[in-house]
């Protein structure tokens, strides 16, 4: 076996808890996915198994050192790309020996490895990144250069194993191609935490990172979507006959109080009649409150018990289609022009971004994609469109419209916001229980709405977002998206494509998602 996994337990510094009872096994040569929700921590899974953090209990095996591309590059930032490929001391040596430095220590350190420096240009030439140098800093690259940087690494070292932690985020649809024949083509041990579909379905298991344990789904990720599709049908059914269960157990709890009231006034106007006394009175009306209160606590002890297992098959099969925003349609008719642009061009020094200008036209009820390799300028078309930037030369024509704009950082939500403050923002109409409901629609329950959004997830960030979008009663005739499926997870992307799939009005998106494309119905592309 390449990697195995018993009975993991981790626990944060604070001892709470992230995941426990984690095992399983990769054979030589095995590739699966690993997914999760977003905090699963599956990325702290890859760490452990890297030995990057401590275990708190269980093991972990691997028959040889792993090699690692990571989701996030910021330790690396001072890095140079020798020191973050593990080369740079052997170069070091190489050049020393070509310099006449022939001692036992360098010739040590090379082990032979001759070709290291052109077997590095090769590999970064094979990335698209064959412009950097071995010195230059990580801090000094976009985020699709570092990982191509990294990935430029497997090639160099050839392991046994290799752990991806989101590899495609960062990497246009060119490089995303390479990266996919590369996961066809290799005979290592491979585990990737990904949610682009497209690469998904190119692995033939599933392994579903899990608070309590791991669950295993035999396929690729379209396999794996059926197989829960039919547990969450099941969920569902569970879900429903609780509801049921809460709903009589309410009922027979006031059905009980009330006749308890009425046998308790009868048997007083009886007592009464018989001429009991005050004292005794008042001892038979203590135990008949004795009596009230224990039922009352069993009755609350029981529905408590069902309200909590609601809420856990409740979180464990969230529904994408109730989490979506049912926009009222668009008030603008369809084919309206709404962007006109001419010889649009645009510079953030002397050189243009584009080789020639733009000319296009974009209608009311169109579904555009922008898209082109990292570094083409899509985002500045984007925002040139939006009126947020003016061109450098060249006109755009813009109609009246509303628009909504979900960019890369969800910057509608303001980090020094609670949860609950953060969608008041959003409503002058709705009361605080009708804001919570929606919250908790959305999957922020009681223990969320006081947390601070600067400390939320990416995942959670375009969820608020969403549930803002919800209580806003403005219809927005425009959605503008920016790469929106990076760093949320599949459950998350589910929602947001639920939702850009049944809004009427135009959609303008920015995107390397494939498979995300696909499923909104994009209706032309603009390539840069």
């Amino acid at each position: 076996m390449s990697i195995v996994i018993k009975d993991l337990a981790y626990f944060h510094a604070d001892k709470e808890l992230l995941f426990e009872n984690i095992g399983f096994a990769l054979g030589k040569g095995e590739k699966a996915a690993l997914i999760g929700n977003n905090g699963a921590g599956k990325s702290t899974l890859f760490r452990l198994i890297t030995k990057e953090l401590p275990i708190s209990s269980g093991e972990i095996f691997c028959s040889s050192p792993p090699y690692y591309v990571p989701q996030h590059f910021g330790q690396y930032d001072r890095f140079s790309v020798a020191e973050a490929l593990q080369i740079d001391k052997k170069l070091q040596a190489l050049y020393a020996i070509l310099a006449g430095d022939s001692s036992i220590e360098n010739y040590t350190l090379l082990n032979d490895d001759w070709s290291i420096e052109e077997r590095l240009r090769n590999a970064l030439s094979h990335w698209d990144v064959a412009h950097l140098c071995n010195a230059q800093k990580l801090e000094t690259m976009s985020g699709g250069e570092k990982t191509r940087v990294f990935l430029a690494g497997i090639d160099l070292h050839d392991p046994e194993i290799i752990l991806l932690d989101e590899p495609s985020n960062h990497l246009d649809w060119f490089s995303r191609k390479k990266l996919y024949q590369a996961l066809q083509d290799s005979k290592a041990t491979i585990l990737v935490i990904s949610h682009d579909k497209t690469l998904l379905n190119l692995l033939p298991a599933v392994y579903e990172l899990r608070k309590n344990g791991v669950g295993y789904y035999s396929g690729n990720y379209d396999c794996y979507k059926l197989q829960k599709d039919q547990e969450r049908n099941v969920l569902h059914s569970k879900i429903t006959e609780e509801e049921k269960a809460l709903r009589l157990a309410r009922k027979i709890a006031r059905t009980m109080a009330e006749r308890r009231q009425k046998l308790d006034a009868r048997g007083e106007k009886r007592n009464v009649k018989k001429g009991v006394g005050k004292m005794a009175m008042n001892t038979l009306r203590d135990k008949a409150e004795k009596s009230n209160a224990k039922l009352k606590e069993v009755h609350h002890e029981k529905t408590n018990a069902i309200k909590k297992s609601l809420a856990e098959l409740r979180a464990a099969a969230p529904d994408p289609k109730v989490m979506k925003i049912d926009f009222n349609d668009s008030a603008l008719s369809r084919g309206k022009t709404l962007i006109k642009a001419r010889d649009l061009e645009f510079s953030y020094g002397e050189k243009p971004l584009w080789s020639k200008p733009l000319n296009f036209l974009i209608k009311s009820g169109d579904r555009v994609a922008i898209t082109g390799r990292n570094g083409s300028g899509k985002t500045t078309l984007l925002r040139l469109m939006l009126g947020i930037l003016e061109p450098t030369k060249g006109i755009v024509e813009r109609a009246d419209f509303r628009y909504v704009y979900l960019d890369q950082e969800y910057a509608m939500i303001r980090d020094d916001l609670t949860v609950f403050e953060q969608i008041s923002r959003f409503s002058t109409v709705l009361q605080d229980y009708e804001l919570k409901a929606v919250l908790s629609r959305f999957l922020f329950f009681y223990e969320t709405w006081d947390k601070a959004c600067a400390l939320l997830s990416g995942g959670e960030r375009m969820k608020l977002s969403l549930a803002c979008l919800t209580v806003d009663r403005n219809t927005p005739d425009l959605f503008a998206l920016d790469e929106p499926t990076n760093n949320i997870d599949i459950q998350n992307i589910e929602i947001l494509t639920e939702t850009v799939k049944d809004f009427g009005g135009t959609v303008l998106l920015i995107s390397h998602d494939q498979y995300f494309m696909e499923q909104i119905g994009i209706d032309y592309t603009i390539e840069l």
